[in-house]
């Protein structure tokens, strides 16, 4: 889908592995990673990915800064083993505001401007405090999505989750149809391309800005004050050519061009004075005397120069 691209995000997800998750159900859980990862845009420079696993203890399996591309990060979940015990939401809630998301562990300053995302996946209903640690994580700007799963405790997600509740709670019946929500969340972590799409008024050029776009223009066209179409820049005004004598301007562009008696360089910018005394350029009958890119004629000792300044007698 060329209209959809991945917005950045430093996305840290959360999952369950307490003695409730069978084996087989965690083995699922896993499967939903490496298939969220294959829908997200991965790179150090766009979304970053973290995991933590959680029960009656918590671990960081590997921080944002680890892995920059898809197939080590789905190598990584792979090797991801449950820890079972308890169910301690809270605490690796707190665990991800004090040992992920920092700028030493791979998430980026807020002078970037990109979301910090949670997405917590669990059965259970926690047996800690979630809701003043979750307020927390909001305040601090990360958006928390809680997807539940068969016994999960939904008053719970809903204190966990971020505004609007309705787009950050999912629940499904069973860990074997979790991967149903990878689209769900495709379309969510999705900023659609509107120069892609083709329905944009640019005359030019579309330049995609998040869920909007700005027009831009060629090299050699500047934007008129319409902000949509454009017109050829005066390359051949003072400052903007590089031309020893002469401008020409030409389809947003220029080519130089010199005085008469003059030739262009090699260089395509400078000229030299023709040598217009050279044989078949001048029309004296007997002398040719040069002139800074021009002649005059003149004539040998004992004739007088004609009226016509090129004949003599």
């Amino acid at each position: 889908d060329t209209a959809c691209k991945n917005r950045p995000l430093d996305l840290v997800f959360i999952v369950d592995s307490s003695r409730s998750v069978r084996p087989e159900e965690f083995e699922k859980v896993k499967v939903f990673l490496s298939e969220m990862i294959d829908t997200l845009d991965v790179g150090e420079r766009t979304t970053r990915v973290a995991v933590m696993n959680y029960a009656s203890t918590v671990k960081v399996e590997f921080p944002l800064r680890t892995y920059f591309d898809k197939a080590s990060l789905k190598e990584a979940v792979s090797r991801i083993e449950p820890l079972s015990a308890g169910t301690m939401t809270g605490l690796a809630l707190q665990t991800a505001m004090d040992e992920v998301f920092t700028e030493e562990m791979g998430t980026r300053p807020a002078t970037f401007n990109i979301p910090k995302v949670v997405i917590v996946v669990t059965d259970g209903r926690p047996q800690d405090q979630v809701q003043d640690v979750a307020a927390s994580a909001r305040t601090a700007g990360i958006e928390i999505y809680a997807v539940g799963v068969d016994r999960a405790d939904m008053q719970s997600l809903r204190i966990m989750a971020s505004e609007p509740l309705d787009e950050h709670v999912f629940y499904v019946e069973t860990y074997g149809v979790i991967e149903k929500l990878t689209s769900k969340f495709r379309e969510t972590f999705c900023a659609v391309n509107l120069c892609a799409l083709g329905t944009h008024s640019c005359q030019q050029v579309c330049v995609s800005n998040g869920a909007s776009y700005l027009y831009d223009c060629y090299e050699g066209y500047t934007l008129n004050p319409d902000k949509r179409t454009c017109s050829a820049v005066d390359m051949c005004a003072p400052g903007r050519h590089e031309c020893d004598q002469i401008c020409v301007s030409s389809n947003g562009s220029y080519v130089c061009d010199c005085y008469e008696g003059y030739n262009l360089n090699p260089d395509k910018k400078t000229c030299s004075a023709m040598d217009m005394c050279a044989p078949g350029r001048h029309d004296c009958a007997q002398v040719c005397l040069r002139s800074d890119g021009s002649y005059s004629c003149g004539c040998y000792e004992g004739y007088t120069l004609n009226t016509d300044k090129k004949t003599c007698s």
